[in-house]
């Protein structure tokens, strides 16, 4: 029977449960109600209704139409706002009674299902729960709760909700501070539902994480989320935000959860996808976190830096600031980026977590590039592209800047939100580069190469060791720009002006290949705080090529790494040996470099530039531990840009193992690695997926799970058409019928979910024409369901 519609172009259709009446939805933000029955008269419409009109809407494309348990329908659907005010919303509306909600998204709806009751045969409908697949997150709202919170989710979650900025993992976190994390974020979910997460099925064969990691991420938006990384899936434990310590456009007491009982349509923001920043210079660039003192730092585009504390409690404070001159009232120089941000007066009230105590502002306010924290001195370091410096949190003062920028360079005081760059100067710097590595042509063919060598046996030929073939490295000038960018900041208790006396240090590396040490004297506990820390310069390296200084080490008289601040006062770790010399590793883009201290005299390198044709992007130390005993080693785990890891043996820098990792055009991936301390690592390769990867035997996680079918395989929909059944039905008889003809290989309860789906033919043709367009022959859609099943059946993805 056809009805004419007018105007009206007909969107969607839903056919609801009893099978007595269906739901149209219409392209000018209507929807109609219509009886069926098995008379030959014209229908009409049981009820007509534009939910947000009389004005002209947009179109609802996708509507769920039920009546619950109370007698009352449950009405969603999808779009229908007001075209003129809301027409760039992404929406789907709720209405049960007198209850109606616009849950408004941030990125565009591609569909929605909801969970009701799951027993066909029941009378009403009992719908609990709506599952939303926006274009970047899920969504569950509880339908079952009063106002219909959202739900936590458990995996699946949207990491890039802000955009990523940087990123920070610590390993093997004490109890006590991840209960006092965990507890903390769930005082900031309150608003979120109790209802446990409504999708379920399968079974997770992946063993108990052995230890407790955290993966710590900056966002553009000046919020650090703290994500539970012990297991395969990334969840959400904890958020930070330092929004309210500075005056910006955004109101932080802002609820977006919160709308006005007058306003229409009824709006409200679900999801935790947020794109915007209010303000680009309140991004996160660095974050070291200690877990033995439960100390925070963090540093922000505009030079801002953060230190930290763990509370319990919701606490109103006064936050100390202090303003870090690293020009040092130097004449010639005026930045022209992003002026600073500005400081909060007065007590700021912090909700229970990482609550601010001191804030240090860099001047000029420029990115800042690194950042140390040593919780046993109470010291902080942080650098810049115009130097570094050092604060006392315990003290609340400065101890010493040091400016480390080039007469010549403009560049960097022109800032990373400022457009402006000099296209003479780049250009004449990169002609004068091209002149300098113009080497004559210096190449001997192979013949005449072999004319010179006598001519000896084969077999003593095969015993000569012939040195590896070394490319040429040309030095940079002191002349390039950013070459006060400090790269890397260090803490060390070492020798650094005799051998008989050790000292606290601070150690730092620039873009130019400087390498600046600084004997620290930090007074005893009982008197930390009233005598000052005092800083002096002992020590400056220059390497040969200039290149740019990305990690500095310290080896003990073992040749081991120095332990982490506090870790000998709890017993887990060795304390360093004092006794014998200790060694100083640098570790620049194109070499590995050790010196012996406190002489500072050159004492083994590794040429990787030279040797392997890369350069150095990142580097750390990683724990190696047996899977058999007890043995463990300590090594060094390089990341080049050409996308490979090479395992670096300590002290003698051998290449033990070279590995491709990520792919060499995959900039970004490179720059958002991050390791862990046992061989992990993470890396984006997406603005929303992280890629984990493991250079460990012993430290492996891996997904491990088991989806388990009916025996039915055949898709019994509630809201089925008369007859689609029995079509099911004979399909299933077909599929098996067919399968018994193969080879007697009988269905039984259990298989896999793939298996099931890769025995309906139908269910196959359907998605390979959807994926592919319709395009292709049958045949071809066939071989490629073959490939597929292959694949599946051999455990892929």
């Amino acid at each position: 029977m056809h009805h004419f519609l007018g105007n009206q172009q007909l969107e969607n259709l839903f056919w609801q449960k009893n099978g007595h009446q269906i739901v149209s939805c219409h392209s000018d933000g209507s929807y109609i109600q219509w009886p069926v029955s098995s008379d030959d008269r014209q229908p009409e419409p049981l009820e007509s209704k534009m939910p947000y009109g009389p004005f002209p809407c947009k179109a609802i494309t996708k509507i769920y139409w039920q009546i619950a348990k109370n007698g009352l329908p449950y009405i969603i659907f999808q779009g229908g706002m007001p075209r003129a005010s809301f027409g760039d919303r992404h929406s789907i509306s709720v209405i049960h009674g007198n209850q109606q909600i616009a849950f408004d998204f941030t990125s565009r709806v591609i569909d929605f299902f909801v969970i009701a009751s799951p027993d066909p045969l029941a009378e009403f409908d009992d719908p609990s729960a709506m599952l939303v697949l926006a274009e970047e997150e899920l969504v569950v709202i509880d339908l079952k709760s009063p106002g219909w919170p959202s739900v936590p989710p458990p995996y699946l979650a949207s990491l890039h909700c802000s955009a990523i900025t940087c990123s920070h993992h610590v390993s093997n976190i004490p109890l006590k501070l991840w209960e006092r994390i965990i507890s903390a974020g769930n005082k900031q979910n309150s608003h979120f539902s109790n209802m446990p997460w409504p999708i379920d099925g399968g079974t997770s064969l992946a063993p108990d994480p052995p230890q407790r990691d955290l993966l710590l991420t900056g966002h553009e938006d000046g919020t650090v989320r703290f994500w539970n990384a012990s297991g395969v899936c990334l969840s959400l434990l904890y958020k930070l935000s330092t929004v309210r310590v500075f005056l910006t456009d955004a109101d932080p007491n802002d609820n977006m959860n919160q709308m006005g009982d007058d306003e229409w349509p009824p709006l409200r923001k679900v999801g935790s996808f947020d794109p915007y920043s209010d303000d680009p210079r309140l991004g996160i660039q660095k974050i070291f976190l200690c877990k033995y003192s439960g100390y925070l730092a963090v540093a922000g585009t505009a030079g801002q830096v953060l230190v930290m504390e763990l509370n319990d409690e919701e606490a109103e404070q006064v936050i100390d600031h202090a303003e870090a001159d690293l020009l040092q009232d130097q004449e010639g120089y005026r930045w022209k980026g992003h002026e600073r941000l500005k400081a909060r007066e007065g007590p700021v009230r912090f909700e229970p977590g990482f609550q601010p105590f001191v804030l240090v502002q860099c001047q000029p306010p420029a990115v800042v590039t690194s950042l140390a924290l040593h919780s046993e001195w109470k010291l902080v370091a942080f650098g810049t592209s115009h130097g570094f410096g050092l604060f006392d949190h315990q003290q609340k003062r400065l101890v010493f800047v040091k400016c480390t920028l080039h007469p010549s360079d403009q560049l960097a005081l022109e800032g990373p939100l400022s457009r402006v760059k000099s296209l003479k100067k780049s250009l004449r710097q990169s002609f004068r580069r091209m002149r300098r590595s113009r080497v004559s042509n210096r190449k001997r063919r192979t013949a005449e190469v072999q004319e010179g060598i006598p001519r000896y046996d084969q077999d003593a030929l095969q015993e000569i060791e012939l040195a590896p073939v070394q490319r040429k490295i040309e030095a940079r000038s002191a002349e390039d720009s950013f070459t006060g960018f400090v790269r890397t900041l260090y803490f060390a208790d070492t020798f650094l002006r005799d051998s008989s006396r050790h000292c606290p240090s601070l150690w730092a590396g620039t873009n130019g290949g400087t390498v600046y040490a600084f004997s620290l004297r930090v007074p005893p506990a009982e008197r930390r705080m009233d005598e000052p820390v005092k800083a002096e310069q002992a020590k400056e390296i220059q390497l040969m090529h200039r290149a740019p200084v990305v990690g500095i080490l310290v080896l003990d008289g073992r040749s081991t790494p120095l332990p982490e601040p506090l870790e000998v006062a709890h017993d887990l770790s060795k304390s360093p040996d004092m006794q014998g010399s200790h060694q100083l590793l640098v570790v620049s883009e194109e070499q590995l470099k050790i010196f012996t201290l406190p002489k500072v005299s050159s004492k083994l390198k590794l040429k990787l530039t030279a040797l392997e044709g890369c350069r150095v992007r990142k580097v750390t130390v990683a724990n190696f531990a047996s899977n058999k005993d007890e043995y463990s080693e300590n090594n060094l785990a390089v990341l080049t840009n050409l996308g490979d890891i090479h395992i670096i043996s300590l002290p003698v820098l051998k290449i033990q193992v070279r590995n491709p990792c990520i792919r060499k055009e995959d900039v970004s991936g490179i720059a958002s690695c991050v390791f862990t301390r046992y061989g992990q690592g993470f890396y984006l390769i997406s603005p929303s997926e992280f890629e984990r990867f493991s250079l460990s035997t012993k430290w492996l996680v891996e997904p491990r799970c088991l989806v388990e079918a009916p025996e039915n395989t055949s898709n019994n929909y509630a809201h089925n058409m008369p007859g689609m059944e029995k079509a099911s039905k004979k399909s299933n008889r077909e599929s098996g019928r067919g399968s018994s003809e193969q080879g007697g290989d009988e269905r039984k309860p259990g298989k896999l979910m793939e298996c099931a789906l890769l025995n309906d033919e139908k269910v196959l043709k359907e998605i390979q024409s959807t994926l592919e367009g319709g395009r292709g022959s049958y045949g071809d859609r066939i071989s490629k369901r073959m490939q597929l099943g292959h694949r599946l059946s051999n455990g892929g993805e």
